[in-house]
């Protein structure tokens, strides 16, 4: 049970799997008036820095859950870099399904809400975890722009225009099913360079440590042509955001 490798290897130097920055992890916590003792779950944890971080400001403790055995490693090891592995823990399992045993403050899914086929599916999800009242957090992309083809939207990480919301039509959805949403922090194109930018310099170091390996031409192709579709699409195009949403 893994991520596929092409993850693995593009964001193995990643803290953070998604457009946020660390400066940008900071405003969630706060915005969320985080109490000590409060119990947070984060499925789809990856390396573990928002539980992590959340755990060293905040006195939270936590439970991340992520299908990446490294990026599961990595997270306790982070943990254990902030002197907060008391308070935090994490699981290598497939997180499509979790149910946590005891119910939390906070439930979370930051960029992940495919383990519950999408957005509405991962909150229903997130709820069985969640104490009556309690918060739930997903992060989310939406059309900055709408592509006007199906290749630019391809380029975006979607099979279809369709695929994404605009940032109206994401918060107009979230009156329908009940919630009220209550906060939310967006990320910005300097968050998109980092997070995508960074993968480039730690592909070409794999590919110079492991020019025989067999996946080396798959990694190859996506150095060749990822900085092109960044700037031409994914950062002119794709939004990203982290959503606070409250059962009404």
């Amino acid at each position: 049970m893994d991520i596929p490798r092409i993850f693995t290897i593009s964001e193995s130097a990643h803290r953070i799997h998604n457009p946020f920055t660390p400066e940008k992890y900071a405003p969630p916590g706060q915005a969320l008036r985080l109490k000590p003792g409060d119990k947070v779950l984060d499925l789809g944890s990856g390396s573990g820095e928002m539980l992590c971080t959340w755990a060293r400001d905040h006195a939270i403790t936590g439970l991340g859950v992520d299908m990446s055995q490294l990026f599961s490693q990595q997270a306790s090891q982070r943990a254990e870099a902030l002197g907060v592995s008391h308070a935090v823990q994490f699981i290598h399992n497939d997180a499509s399904g979790f149910v946590a045993s005891e119910p939390f403050d906070v439930a979370a899914c930051i960029g992940a809400t495919w383990i519950g086929g999408g957005i509405f599916g991962t909150l229903a999800l997130l709820e069985k975890s969640l104490k009556p009242g309690g918060l739930l957090l997903v992060g989310e992309p939406y059309w900055r722009q709408l592509p006007p083809t199906e290749t630019i939207a391809r380029a975006c990480g979607a099979t279809a225009p369709g695929d994404f919301l605009t940032l109206p039509e994401l918060v107009a959805s979230f009156r329908s099913p009940g919630y009220d949403l209550v906060e939310m922090v967006l990320a910005d194109q300097d968050g998109w360079d980092r997070y995508e930018a960074a993968k480039w310099l730690t592909m070409r170091r794999w590919l110079d440590e492991n020019p025989g390996d067999d996946f080396a031409a798959e990694v190859r192709a996506e150095l060749n042509d990822a900085p092109l579709r960044h700037v031409a699409y994914t950062r002119e195009y794709l939004g990203w955001g982290v959503f606070a949403l409250q059962a009404r």
